[in-house]
């Protein structure tokens, strides 16, 4: 009796190592807000079919393309297509999109004014220092009325770009994830709704203005040339396009992130 039992935990055992092995690990680089929320609600959907979720949770948006590139990562989830094009291009790397996840409508917000109406000539304007968030930003602005580019629609634009500005607005160009503490020193930021999010910011309402749903910059999921078409990056954004993950989105966050699928 004590051979059989003995012998019957070597086969469970075995059986639930062989059971581990066959589970694919899949490591994800995100922001926290809403990216790795939102892979949280597909970890166990993942697991089911196999794939082991670990997520890797970053505060800029330098290293997860990075580690990605440099195969430290399967994947990451928390850029839109303008950013990864010029990221692609100034540090020569070739991440692609696998797929389109939500759009995190861009808005700006201020501590010293309720609207834009009382933004004074000369006020400091903060936006993100990276090409892509820039034009955006600046773009945005000109959308409101508070200046022109010379290439009205350029994604890239800087503040050199600018060919009227009415105000005389200042810039202060700030890393992306420094910007929501930026509030208490400038008249108007432009801030990216995953930081805004994290600050404790609600864009539908705090923001003076904001981005339309029609936005172009979608959040993706990129990978790599080399297992972009893996079975794993497949289950992955199959999960993410899934209509548990659009109520998700809908009933988390109220119309600060919009599902883009």
């Amino acid at each position: 009796m004590r051979f059989l039992l003995a012998r019957t935990a070597l086969l469970a055992s075995a059986f639930f190592l062989a059971g581990a092995a066959h589970a694919e690990k899949l490591v994800v680089g995100a922001t926290q807000v809403p990216h790795a929320e939102i892979l949280e609600v597909v970890k166990p959907v993942l697991a089911k079919e196999g794939v082991e979720l670990d997520i890797k949770v970053f505060s800029d948006y330098v290293q997860p393309n990075l580690q990605l590139a440099d195969k430290e990562l399967d994947a990451n989830f928390f850029q839109h297509k303008p950013y990864l094009d010029t990221f692609n291009k100034d540090r020569g790397t070739h991440l692609v999109s696998v797929g389109l996840v939500h759009v995190e409508p861009f808005g700006g917000y201020s501590r010293k004014i309720k609207s834009l109406a009382e933004l004074p000539s000369g006020a400091t304007v903060a936006i993100p220092n990276d090409p892509s968030n820039s034009g955006r930003a600046l773009l945005l602005l000109q959308k409101q009325g508070l200046l022109k580019l010379k290439d009205p629609s350029n994604i890239v634009a800087t503040p050199l770009d600018i060919a009227e500005n009415p105000k005389k607005l200042k810039f202060r160009e700030l890393e992306a994830a420094m910007l929501p503490r930026a509030l208490d020193d400038v008249e108007l930021a432009l801030i990216n709704t995953n930081y805004a999010l994290e600050a404790g910011l609600v864009p539908t309402k705090d923001a003076l203005f904001i981005e339309g749903a029609d936005s172009p910059y979608a959040n993706l999921v990129a990978a790599r040339p080399d297992n972009q078409n893996s079975p794993a990056i497949k289950k992955l954004v199959d999960a993410l396009h899934s209509s548990a993950v659009k109520q998700f989105i809908l009933d988390k966050y109220k119309g600060a992130v919009v599902p883009a699928f």
